[in-house]
């Protein structure tokens, strides 16, 4: 009966929205870009007509969702200011007023203050939740009413999460019980080499349940958005990767169903699944069986397992660049914008064109369906209302945003608003006074009841993923699940053990080693079945790391694939390699992210090549100290924003082949932080005196330390890495 109601639970979420108004994933209640409702005006003007409000204080380039009449989106801070951060920003659907804003700060990361926003809110009704990856990394549960935050993950001090100049940031999805965010990591033990990964959460505690890696080393960070269907009456969540393919996994355990290889490079554009369980999907770079041809438009049978091949495609329509925008499917037709702003209409089942027509310069957001009709919002501004007709679209009605107002977010529909998002403002469209009525339907089809298969094919150990502190005990639970990835029950009878260090404890409790740092993997076996979690375990500071094991310590996120042990005068030490690519300029962290108030301090050695030298430094409470190859010592933050936000530079006369000793320390005092540096040969006597100081008014009050280098240039050396409390 239990598995019974976890089925129909399942099946309530899968379709959560069939009979509600709210828009709680940025590709709406059905992750297809339809909306059930009817009634709304086919014309607007941003000069009025059935505009109910503009606010120019959303500005965004993300896509807002709507749930319980309250709009969320993600907006820069305090832009072109010392206090730019982003924001998480809830909003009153009809008026268009402030309800809260949760603010943060970024830090240690490349991606421009351009790039926020660039992930979209997630809502999740059953809790009254919204989930928001931030441009930083910074991964948060919020209290939809208030704002206030549940719990956060800083996902690039603990997963190794990258963020990139580009500013590619993934989508929260949730399932059941389970929120899911992915995104490029590199971790430590396994997951030290960097591969798109995702991590499922559960959703009220923050707690990691499972991790799943596709293939690593992507050449690409990417923002495809998972989706939920079911296969054969099996629950799926299909995406694009990172590297190339387009996946469809269980949701509730990370096992692969099928994988097809679409490209060489990451894919953005977010699959959609038809009724009958048809995959459409499109990408804009080189394609796997072609690698001279770019950009193509595809379709197939997703009731499957294993690899996919080219040849059991439906259809496939090379040179099509869909980089960014998303398909959507109305009736028995396919309707997509490509790169530059075309729309084209082809035939669902066979990929026959119907039509095309030429809606602007460049595209970045995806159309939507609603009332038989698409809308569909260029990146210029142009805003089409279209009509479906036999030989394509016929244009209902057309406006255009104001010179400059430029759209990279989506359109979404609630209770019989359409909200448009702009770099300049969010505007609301809708007319007060229509009553909106609703069609039921379910989107795929049901989930086959799990009580019909209660043989258990699968187990998971959770936690998956955790930091504890010596001797701290964990309560650890092996979860058995049929073929298709269902719940079937707790498993009692297992054997669990440790290797790293720590015991077991009655079977079920983990208990870390009393002393000393260790990197533990536990396995649960129960019969034939297995399954690992992982946990890292810190004592209190001090630390040292003299590398004399000639090992990179395995407890460091972002370390072993970017650093390797090197003789050092006969000592060890590691070395900052320049051959890795697309790794050459990295961060690693040492520890857990509550630190504060303390000092970091690591000896370096650089070398030299064709007269350039590496940047190297520190990492301290999301501060960079950076003694960079221009002969500057820098303190930042945020690297994009650095002299705006928060940075010092000094000049800094320093040379090759010369050891030097690098200190850095952070101190919160009097609502700032206020961050020392200095470097010194280390065969000198270290300067009593600091050489850099800076007060940040808008302060990171904690983070993990860590090393920070840039070896495109030239390779550098590290040893005696300290870690201390303040005195």
């Amino acid at each position: 009966m239990k598995a019974l109601l976890r089925t129909l639970l399942g099946l309530c979420i899968l379709s959560q929205a069939a009979f509600g108004e709210d828009w709680p994933h940025w590709r709406g209640p059905y992750f297809n870009g339809h909306s059930s409702e009817t009634g709304l005006p086919d014309s607007w003007s941003p000069k009025g007509e059935n505009l109910l409000w503009r606010k120019e204080e959303y500005a965004t380039r993300s896509s807002p969702i709507v749930m319980n009449d309250r709009a969320y989106v993600v907006c820069r801070a305090f832009p072109e200011t010392i206090k730019e951060g982003e924001k998480t920003v809830c909003i009153d659907a009809k008026t268009g007023e402030m309800i809260w804003e949760s603010i943060h700060n970024v830090f240690l990361s490349d991606a421009p203050a351009e790039r926020v926003g660039w992930s979209s809110v997630v809502g999740d009704s059953e809790t009254d939740t919204v989930f928001v990856l931030g441009l930083g990394c910074v991964f948060q549960c919020l209290d939809a009413k208030t704002g206030k935050t549940i719990w956060e993950h800083s996902m690039s001090e603990e997963y190794g999460m990258l963020s990139t100049y580009g500013g590619r940031t993934n989508f929260p999805v949730v399932f059941e019980d389970l929120v899911i965010i992915s995104g490029v990591m590199t971790g430590w033990g396994e997951t030290a080499v960097p591969a798109h990964r995702f991590v499922a959460f559960n959703k009220k505690t923050g707690v990691a349940q499972w991790f799943k890696s596709t293939r690593p080393k992507p050449e690409d960070t990417t923002y495809s958005t998972p989706i939920f269907t079911t296969f054969k009456g099996q629950a799926a969540m299909v995406f694009a990767a990172g590297d190339g393919a387009v996946y469809a996994l269980q949701p509730r355990t990370g096992k692969q169903i099928w994988k097809y290889q679409a490209s060489t490079r990451g894919m953005n554009s977010t699959p959609i699944v038809d009724e009958n369980g048809i995959v459409f999907c499109g990408h804009a770079e080189q394609n796997a069986t072609d690698t001279t041809v770019l950009g193509a438009v595809f379709a197939f049978d997703g009731n499957v397992e294993g690899e996919i091949s080219e040849d059991k495609l439906l259809w496939k329509i090379p040179k099509q660049t869909l980089g960014r925008s998303c398909l959507v499917k109305l009736a028995d037709r396919v309707y997509f914008v490509d790169d530059g702003a075309t729309l084209l209409i082809v035939d669902a089942k066979s990929g026959k064109r119907i039509g095309q027509k030429k809606l602007g310069r460049s595209m970045f957001g995806s159309p939507i369906v609603v009332d038989g009709k698409l809308v569909v919002v260029e990146n210029s501004g142009r805003c089409y209302v279209l009509k479906p007709t036999e030989k394509g679209v016929d244009i209902v009605s057309e406006a255009r945003l104001p010179q400059g107002e430029e759209v990279f977010g989506s359109p979404v529909i609630s209770n019989g608003r359409m909200f448009i998002p702009s770099i300049e403002a969010l505007y609301c469209v809708g007319k007060a006074d229509t009553a909106v009525t609703k069609t039921s339907r379910l989107p795929y089809g049901p989930e086959s009841p799990a009580a019909h298969d209660q043989k258990i094919a699968q187990i998971l150990l959770a936690p998956c993923e955790v930091i504890l502190a010596p001797g701290q005990k964990l309560e650890l639970e092996v979860r058995g699940y049929n073929r298709n990835g269902q719940f079937v029950k707790t498993l009692k009878d297992t054997i669990i053990t440790a290797a790293g260090g720590g015991t077991i404890e009655n079977g079920k409790t983990y208990i870390a080693p009393g002393t000393g740092m260790a990197a533990v993997v536990l396995t649960a076996k129960s019969g034939d079945l297995t399954a690992t979690a992982r946990a890292r375990v810190f004592p209190s500071l001090p630390w040292k790391f003299d590398f004399s094991d000639g090992q990179v310590p395995p407890v460091w996120i972002g370390a072993n694939y970017r650093h390797k042990p090197a003789p050092l005068d006969g000592q060890k030490g590691l070395v900052k390699l320049s051959t890795i690519p697309k790794g050459t300029r990295s961060q690693a962290w040492m520890g857990q992210t509550d630190l504060h108030d303390y000092t970091i301090q690591a000896d370096f050695l650089a070398t030299q090549s064709n007269g350039r030298l590496p940047d190297m430094g520190l990492i301290n409470q999301r501060y960079t100290l950076d003694l960079q190859g221009s002969q500057r010592l820098q303190v930042r933050s945020w690297v994009a924003r650095a002299e705006l936000r928060f940075a010092k530079t000094i000049d800094m006369t320093w040379s090759a082949d010369t050891w030097y000793t690098l200190k850095f320390q952070s101190e919160n005092k009097d609502g700032k932080a206020i961050l020392r540096g200095k470097v010194w040969p280390r065969d000198k006597a270290e300067p009593k005196e600091w050489q850099i100081e800076a007060a940040d008014a808008t302060p990171n009050m904690n983070g993990s330390p860590g090393l920070f280098g840039n070896a495109t240039d030239a390779e550098f050396f590290i040893d005696n890495v300290q870690v201390t409390a303040n005195q």
